[in-house]
């Protein structure tokens, strides 16, 4: 029987002879292949591998690489949603594991499998002797999972699916650089959740990690519609929350940062084109009651109202118009939070599109309603819809279809 040390021996050396970042990834069509634009190619490299440097911050600041070596088991990882990439592992390393021949309670084996890329969202460098030398994040940690097709954690990629198994706060957490302060802060924001803003404004106040597919014909596509395209909070994120290199001015709400080099205006096209060419997953087959969808769409345009606002293409007004806190179901933030609008560009909300709606769940920007039955309540109690029984039954349905 093969020992564990042998597997990370096994590891090491497929390290030394193999690309540790792959090239293509068999789990979904592969944009070359399928001969989709060069430039939507690149941006999903840039999606999955790019770190824009962010190095500085993860590893020379946060200490993230001494974190990970120590302590950060696989088992640790997957516990706060990180993924792995099964088609980055090789054809030994998938039979260890299948034989339970890996110790998935030695951060060794976790330093392995970043030096083979499979870890998603995370870039790690090892130097000859297996030591953890840096860490960075990429689009991927909280914009991709899995589909669990190797084992819970541990699958094909999915990309633009927002990982809502991941606990950012408690990965930062971990941080020996943070105060107890801010530890506290971190630790209090769960699975799925983040907040883009904490670390500007100060206010603690997480919001439901946003998908990244579906999003063509889409203009404002943050919860506040801040800019007008995907490169404003890709330019947003890369600089502000994964610190990598670039600058990003906003005068509406005072942030201004300049962390050169820049390398990430560059990027942001390629980018901007690979997540526009992620389309919104369908329902599976039998996960809603097709005559009770199409009641509910009657519901949904009638009744309910839902139109109004959930219209056109993307079934959103996002872009002609942006709605005032007063106007959106959603709030007050709970906790007596400050409104999440109040501390973004626009003030304001966008009426989210409604796409693949089944497979995700809290909803709202801040995530007050556990699940669909709950959305339609909301509404139904906030805006007097009177709606029966079956009626909200019915709906629910048909947001199940979408």
């Amino acid at each position: 029987m093969t020992t564990q040390k042998s597997i990370l021996q096994l590891m090491a050396v497929t390290i030394l002879t193999a690309c540790s970042v792959p090239t293509d990834n068999p789990a979904m069509p592969g944009l070359a292949q399928a001969g989709a634009p060069a430039e939507a190619a690149s941006g999903r490299d840039i999606f999955r591998f790019d770190t824009f440097g962010d190095e500085t911050f993860w590893t020379d600041t946060l200490r993230m690489h001494e974190v990970i070596a120590a302590i950060v088991s696989p088992a640790v990882a997957l516990g706060v949603g990180l993924k792995v990439d099964v088609d980055a592992l090789p054809p030994a390393v998938r039979a260890a594991l299948l034989a339970g021949d890996v110790d998935l309670t030695d951060p060794a084996t976790t330093v392995a499998l970043l030096s083979l890329g499979a870890v998603v969202g995370l870039v790690g460098e090892v130097d000859t002797e297996g030591a953890l030398v840096s860490v960075g994040t990429t689009c991927a940690l909280c914009h991709s999972t899995v589909d669990n097709s190797f084992a819970p954690g541990i699958g094909r990629r999915l990309d633009g699916w927002p990982n809502l198994d991941l606990n950012p706060g408690a990965i930062i957490a971990l941080s020996p650089a943070l105060t107890d302060a801010q530890r506290a802060v971190y630790t209090s924001w769960g699975p799925g959740r983040y907040d883009p803003r904490y670390n500007l404004d100060g206010i603690n106040g997480p919001v439901v990690i946003p998908p990244a597919y579906g999003l063509r014909g889409v203009h404002s596509v943050t919860y506040t519609g801040d800019g007008d395209d995907l490169a404003y909070w890709n330019r947003y994120v890369a600089v502000t929350q994964m610190h990598g290199h670039g600058s990003f001015d906003e005068p509406r709400t005072g942030v201004s940062v300049s962390n050169p080099p820049d390398l990430v205006s560059s990027k942001l096209s390629a980018l901007q084109a690979y997540q526009l060419s992620l389309d919104a997953p369908r329902p599976a087959k039998g996960s809603f009651d097709r005559a009770a969808a199409g009641r509910g769409r009657a519901v949904f345009v009638g009744a309910a109202g839902c139109a109004t606002c959930h219209s056109g293409a993307t079934l959103s007004d996002a872009n002609q118009r942006l709605h005032a806190p007063s106007e959106v179901v959603s709030e007050p933030e709970p906790g007596g939070v400050p409104s999440y609008a109040g501390r973004s560009a626009t003030k304001l909300y966008r009426t989210t599109p409604l796409r693949a709606l089944a497979l995700r769940g809290p909803y709202f920007h801040n995530g007050v309603a556990a699940t669909l039955e709950a959305v339609v309540e909301l509404y139904n109690s906030s805006m007097g819809l009177n709606l029966s029984t079956s009626q909200k039954s019915d709906l629910v349905q048909y947001l199940r279809s979408l």
